[in-house]
């Protein structure tokens, strides 16, 4: 490859008016946490753009990391060169070369040096003429162009840039807050944690077990998939709960047809607690508005009620087809689909009550000793710090 840069723009951070600043810097620190594996790349911040230089990094695999941090909304691989208009022409040849899969092409030239002799409009007719006598397989398309040919012309030097690639936009994580997520080993949960991500909520997850009723592989299952999503942030924290005596009371005590609403009562208790102990000022789910029995207005409305927390559903209007494709491309689809169950899938009663009444659900919790069954599952959480793509216990550390 012939690009010595990629440049990374920032798009919806450019909105933030005074607190730009604060986003910016959040984005470049964690470029450079994701950039940590190419020690060569030297990363440069400027007012509207991060510059890398990349010192022999191969421009592809570094594009792959960056096209997954919130924040970025695209990258131009760029070269450099001097303001003489035959080294721009020179560029420009450069870059048309390099794209050998375009058929199409558009100049866009602008002075950011207002002092340059040559005017933009002036630029676009003459590189663009250079490039149609070099380039026979290239021709004009002003409107909708397979290459983009961007010209930057500076103070000292113009950047030349090759074809753009689309970013995942967003915010910096961590610049909206912390959010307790409840995760599932389904389709769900995941996508609802990317998009949560996306808005700058620094996430950890909770994820409910009961062993022997849930398997090693089901816990597995859960780890790959924080890996998996630990891509598009920091690390990832995940705490396991047992929720084993907790599952078994509701069956013992609560008729079936409320037990899926006692279950999601307990499990906002605990995630709640474990949130206020961590930080995190809301809660979010995977949950879809009428998707299933406990996705009802009425369900919500009941289950709700157990906590002061603001809960958070990024695919409250999705339907299961516009979830899985989100999945698929976060690559979480193929992790969510292995056929290992986890406690949402034990105990379940043929037919659970779709419209439950807070007044019977309060009712039924009275034959439980809640707060002890709470206090326990809390007592008993396993929390794993996932970074760098590994896991480590870190349970004394964080709780």
């Amino acid at each position: 490859m012939i690009y010595d840069y990629l440049v990374v723009r920032f798009g919806e951070i450019t909105l933030k008016g005074k607190n730009k600043k604060q986003f910016v810097i959040k984005l470049e620190n964690d470029v450079r946490e994701k950039l940590r594996q190419f020690p060569q790349a030297e990363i440069k911040r400027h007012f509207d753009d991060l510059e890398i230089k990349l010192n022999n990094e191969k421009s592809a695999d570094v594009l792959n990391v960056l096209k997954k941090v919130f924040g970025i909304q695209n990258i131009s691989p760029a070269i450099k060169v001097g303001t003489d208009l035959d080294e721009i022409r020179a560029g420009v040849l450069r870059v048309a070369e390099q794209e050998k899969g375009a058929q199409t092409f558009k100049i866009a030239a602008r002075r950011k040096d207002k002092r340059y002799p040559i005017h933009g409009s002036e630029l676009n007719q003459d590189l663009g003429g250079t490039v149609l006598r070099h380039c026979d397989w290239l021709n004009v398309d002003v409107h909708n162009p397979d290459l983009m040919i961007r010209v930057e012309v500076g103070y000292h030097e113009a950047r030349i840039y090759g074809k753009e690639v689309v970013g995942v936009g967003g915010l910096p994580v961590g610049t909206s807050g912390k959010v307790m997520l409840l995760l599932s080993g389904g389709i769900d949960s995941p996508v609802a944690a990317y998009l949560t991500a996306k808005r700058g909520a620094l996430i950890e997850a909770i994820h409910f077990q009961s062993p022997p009723y849930t398997s090693d592989r089901a816990k597995q299952k859960v780890i790959d998939l924080s890996k998996r999503l630990r891509e598009f942030g920091g690390k990832f924290v995940l705490h396991l709960v047992p929720f084993t005596n907790a599952q078994v009371a509701i069956r013992d005590a609560v008729p079936e047809d409320y037990r899926i609403t006692i279950m999601r009562r307990l499990m906002f208790r605990i995630a709640e607690k474990t949130a206020l102990k961590r930080g995190a000022m809301a809660l979010a789910t995977g949950e879809s508005l009428g998707q299933v029995a406990s996705q009802t207005l009425e369900s919500m409305n009941t289950i709700n009620a157990v906590t002061n927390l603001p809960i958070l559903r990024p695919l409250i209007a999705m339907d299961k087809l516009d979830i899985a494709q989100i999945a698929k491309q976060i690559d979480t689809y193929e992790i969510s689909i292995r056929p290992y169950e986890d406690c949402c899938t034990i105990f379940l009663p043929k037919a659970p009550r779709t419209r439950p009444d807070r007044t019977h659900a309060e009712r039924f919790e009275h034959k439980l000793a809640v707060d002890a069954l709470v206090n326990e599952a809390v007592e008993g959480i396993e929390t794993i710090v996932i970074d760098s793509g590994s896991t480590q216990d870190a349970v004394s550390e964080l709780l």
